[in-house]
C-alpha cells in the first residue's frame, strides 16, 4: 500500500450533484479519512458546451452541505489540457499512437457496416500502420492509442474481483480529437498521475474505461492506482434509480429537509455496510469503512428509509444544535423565508421551548417547520378543515365559558393549566378530550398538536387568551 492514500472525486459539472455522485464522493472522503489520507476534488469540465459555472457551484455546495470537504483547490480539467496534449505527443513520438485521418464519412460506414453484421462499433485501425503520406489533403489527424491487439486486460478491482477484458475487444481509442481537444480517458489518466491518486473509487460503469486507461498507464510507464468500481444505485423496487425513486440533486434533499447526517448515514449504506448496523455516526462511519465491505450488487435507495432515519438523527440531536440546524434551514425550506422574516427573538424563545415535543412529530425539518407553524401565525388564526368542524357551535360555547377561568390565572405554567381545563370539564359534565379539542382547534387552527398544555404554556398567557377569545368573541 501506498505511504500516503490519496482518493479523488471528479464529478462532471452537467447539472447538480446526484445521489449517486454524492455516494461517490462519500467513499471516497471515507476512505481517505480512514487512513490518514487526503482526497482530491477534481472538475471534469472539458464538454465546454454542457459544463457551467453554476452546475460547477452546484456540486461545490452540495459537497459542502453534506460536510465532506477536500484537500486543496478544486482542480478544472480543462485547465490542464495543455498537460493532456503534450501526453498525447509523447505517446506518439514512441510509436505507441498514431495519426488517424479518417474522414466523418468514413467514421459513420464502419458503424454501419458493424451494424448491419451485429458487431460493436470499432474503429478497424485503416490507419494504424499507414503511411502519413497517404493522407488526404485537408484532413486534421485525431491522434489514435496504439492498444494491443491480442492478450487480455486484467483489472483486480476492490469490488468486483478479478475482470478479465480481451484486448481484442479495446479498439484504438482517440486520445486526441482533430481539433487537438483531448478525450476523457487521456485526460483522466494523466490527473490521476499528476495528482498521486492512489485509488480510484467510482461506478462500475466506469469499468470498460478502467481497462482503457490502465493500457494508457502501462505505455506511460506510470504505475496503476488501486481501482474500487462501485455498485449502480436502483429504487426499491430494484428498477433504475429515476426521480420518483429519489435521482434527484442533493440541493432538493436539503430542501425536503434532510440532515447532512442523515443523508451521510443512508448514503454509506447503498452497497456498504459493517455488520448488521443501521445506524452509525460519522466517526464510527471513518473508523469502519472499507473498500472490500461494499457489495457487488445494486443498492436500493428507500425514501422511507431516509424519512425514518432523519427522524431518527432529528430526535436524536441536542435541542439548540437542532435550533440552530432549523434556523439556518430555513432559507431552503418551502415557506422558511417567510417564517424567518417574522422570526423576533421572543419567537425563538417560543420554539426552543416547544421544540423537545415538536421534534418528537416531525421526521424532517419541514414537518418541523409545519409543527411551529401555530407558534409563528399570525391573529385571526386561518382555521383548517378538520378545525372548523371541531369549533362547532357546541365547543365555541365551552371555550367561552372556559375563557374566564385560564384568564384567572397568574402562574401561567402547565400544572396550573392543567388543573383549570380538568376542573372546568368536570364541572361541566364534559370528558376532558371534549374541550381540550375545541381548545387545540382555537389555538393552533389544526386537529393535531403537541399536548395541549404544552401550547398554551408555549404560546403564553397573552397570545392564548386572545386567540381564545378570537373564536368565541360575541358568545
Amino acid at each position: 500500500m501506498p505511504d500516503r492514500i490519496v482518493t479523488r472525486f471528479a464529478p462532471s459539472p452537467t447539472g447538480f450533484l446526484h445521489i449517486g455522485g454524492a455516494r461517490t464522493a462519500l467513499f471516497n472522503w471515507l476512505y481517505a479519512k480512514a487512513r490518514g489520507g487526503t482526497m482530491l476534488l477534481r472538475i471534469e469540465d472539458t464538454d465546454r458546451e454542457r459544463s457551467t459555472e453554476a452546475a460547477v457551484a452546484a456540486i461545490i455546495d452540495g459537497l459542502t452541505w453534506l460536510g465532506l470537504d477536500w484537500d486543496g483547490a478544486p482542480v478544472s480539467q480543462f485547465s490542464r489540457a495543455d498537460r493532456h496534449r503534450q501526453v498525447a505527443d509523447d505517446l506518439l513520438a514512441a510509436g505507441r499512437a498514431y495519426r488517424c485521418y479518417c474522414t466523418p464519412a468514413e467514421l459513420d460506414e464502419m458503424r454501419a457496416r458493424a451494424l448491419a453484421e451485429k458487431r460493436p462499433p470499432r474503429y478497424d485501425g485503416r490507419w494504424r500502420d499507414r503511411d502519413p503520406a497517404e493522407a488526404p489533403a485537408g484532413i486534421s489527424p485525431a491522434i489514435r492509442f496504439r492498444a494491443p491487439l491480442d492478450g487480455e486486460t486484467v483489472i483486480e478491482d476492490h469490488v468486483q474481483g478479478r475482470v478479465v477484458i480481451p484486448n481484442k475487444d479495446l479498439d484504438d481509442l482517440i486520445i486526441l480529437r482533430s481539433d487537438g481537444t483531448p478525450t476523457y480517458n487521456l485526460s483522466v489518466v494523466v490527473d490521476d498521475h499528476d495528482m498521486g491518486v492512489t485509488h480510484i473509487v467510482r461506478g462500475v460503469d466506469h469499468l470498460t474505461n478502467a481497462a482503457r486507461q490502465m493500457l494508457l498507464y502501462e505505455a506511460l510507464g506510470w504505475p496503476v492506482p488501486e481501482m474500487a468500481h462501485i455498485p449502480l444505485i436502483h429504487g426499491p423496487d430494484g428498477a433504475k434509480l429515476s426521480k420518483r425513486h429519489g435521482a434527484l440533486g442533493v440541493e432538493a434533499y436539503r430542501e425536503m429537509g434532510y440532515l447532512p447526517a442523515a443523508m451521510r448515514n443512508t448514503l454509506a449504506r447503498l452497497g456498504w455496510s459493517h455488520g448488521d448496523d443501521e445506524i452509525f455516526s460519522t466517526e464510527q462511519m471513518i473508523d469502519w469503512f472499507d473498500l472490500d465491505g461494499i457489495g457487488k450488487s445494486p443498492a436500493r435507495f428507500d425514501f422511507v428509509k431516509l424519512a425514518n432515519l432523519n427522524g431518527h438523527y432529528l430526535r436524536a440531536m441536542d435541542d439548540e444544535a437542532l435550533l440552530a440546524a432549523f434556523l439556518a434551514a430555513l432559507q431552503y425550506l418551502p415557506g422558511g423565508e417567510a417564517v424567518s422574516a417574522r422570526l423576533t427573538p421572543e419567537l425563538q424563545d417560543k420554539i426552543r421551548t416547544a421544540l423537545p415535543g415538536l421534534k418528537e412529530r416531525a421526521k424532517t425539518l419541514v414537518e418541523l417547520l409545519d409543527g411551529i407553524g401555530f407558534l409563528v401565525a399570525e391573529r385571526p388564526l386561518g382555521l383548517d378543515e378538520k378545525a372548523e368542524k371541531i369549533l362547532d357551535e357546541p365547543a365555541r360555547s365551552a371555550l367561552a365559558a372556559l375563557l374566564p377561568r385560564l384568564a384567572a390565572i397568574e402562574d401561567w405554567q402547565q400544572e396550573p393549566l392543567e388543573t383549570a381545563v380538568r376542573g372546568f370539564a368536570e364541572d361541566a359534565g364534559l370528558k376532558l378530550g371534549k374541550i381540550a379539542q375545541p381548545l387545540r382547534a382555537a389555538l393552533t387552527g389544526r386537529a393535531t398538536s403537541p399536548g395541549i398544555f404544552d401550547v398554551l404554556a408555549v404560546l403564553g398567557r397573552d397570545e392564548s387568551l386572545a386567540r381564545i377569545g378570537d373564536q368565541t368573541a360575541g358568545r
